[in-house]
């Protein structure tokens, strides 16, 4: 699915995308879950002279640090206890093309610096093997959180940050692009019509006009979660607001949002700004997490999946605040 939208938020990205496809610096793509990033990112792959290389995604929460330089990086046959044959990285698979590292901010401390001193020169070297190479590769990364709210609160390297935001990306949240709703919305609704082999659907006005006046804190991925739900409710070719039932999906994200965090108390102006930040960062994560671990009863995967984030990830997030998963099972 390529980025859909003729809304003037998506028409500005789209011609940032192709200025910055003609250059070969790694780029940070920010914006909100469920917004396109790894779409905006193959759109630059495409209209870039790499279009005919790899286009190489990797979900960052899901490199484990014991296996990171293996998996970014290879191993040649002996090089620890399993290595039985050579396996090439996914640097090497990306090989003039586009590496795309999504979800950035969930790499550790150890992965960072791994990473870092990978971008400086693009040397790497592959575990059991002494000469560098030297990647022919394009980086791209993503994140739905703010990599400089991160940086202040400690949670990530400055340096890192500045190596990835050569050139910077911000994807506009759906409730900011008007009439492209309506126009996500036809667009999926054929295409769940087509997955599901349906009968051929249409809107009726009313529920465009309800699709409309959502906020969709998920957005395109929320929305495409809705119209599925709102086909397989209904029978008739025309589908309604009552198939929708946009208010009880209304209510369980309202019941997923984080409680309002406590007021902080007044911080000396002689501080500075970055502390005030950094205060309200750690408040805010604190309170998040408490009321998400009580919704999922002190389940963490359960808590990760409500969240949309990945499990380990979490689990560091509440170790580092504190936060036990059996204490609040137990309460």
């Amino acid at each position: 699915m390529s980025m859909i939208g003729e809304s003037e938020p998506m028409q500005a990205i789209r011609r940032l995308l192709r200025r910055y496809a003609g250059c070969n610096a790694p780029i940070l793509i920010e914006g909100e879950t469920g917004t396109g990033k790894e779409l905006a990112a193959r759109e630059v792959h495409y209209a870039s002279t790499r279009s005919l290389g790899p286009f190489v995604p990797v979900n960052c929460g899901a490199l484990p640090d014991s296996l990171l330089e293996s998996e970014l990086f290879g191993h040649r046959r002996g090089a620890f206890t399993d290595a039985r044959t050579s396996e090439p990285g996914l640097v090497e698979y990306a090989n003039g093309g586009t590496l795309f590292l999504d979800e950035i901010d969930s790499l550790s401390a150890r992965a960072q610096t791994i990473l870092l001193r990978f971008l400086q020169n693009g040397e790497y070297r592959a575990i059991g093997e002494r000469p560098l190479r030297v990647a022919d590769v394009r980086i791209v990364a993503a994140t739905n959180i703010s990599l400089l709210a991160a940086v202040e609160a400690g949670h990530f390297r400055r340096d890192l940050l500045y190596r990835l935001n050569a050139l910077y990306v911000a994807l506009p949240p759906l409730r900011e692009r008007g009439d492209d709703i309506a126009l996500l919305a036809r667009h999926l609704l054929r295409e769940v019509v087509r997955d599901q082999d349906m009968p051929p659907r249409e809107w009726s006005p009313a529920a465009l006009q309800a699709l409309a006046r959502q906020r969709w804190p998920g957005n395109v991925r929320e929305l495409e979660n809705a119209i599925l739900r709102a086909c397989l409710r209904s029978d008739r070719a025309e589908i309604g607001v009552e198939e929708l039932s946009l208010t009880d999906a209304t209510a369980h994200a309202e019941a997923q949002a984080p409680a309002e965090p406590a007021p902080l108390d007044p911080i000396p102006h002689e501080q500075g700004f970055a502390s005030a930040k950094r205060r309200a960062i750690e408040v805010f994560e604190r309170t998040y997490l408490i009321g998400l671990m009580q919704q999922a009863k002190g389940n963490i995967s359960h808590a990760a999946e409500i969240s949309r984030t990945e499990r380990r990830h979490l689990g560091k997030l509440l170790k580092r605040h504190g936060i036990h998963g059996d204490r609040l099972r137990a309460g």
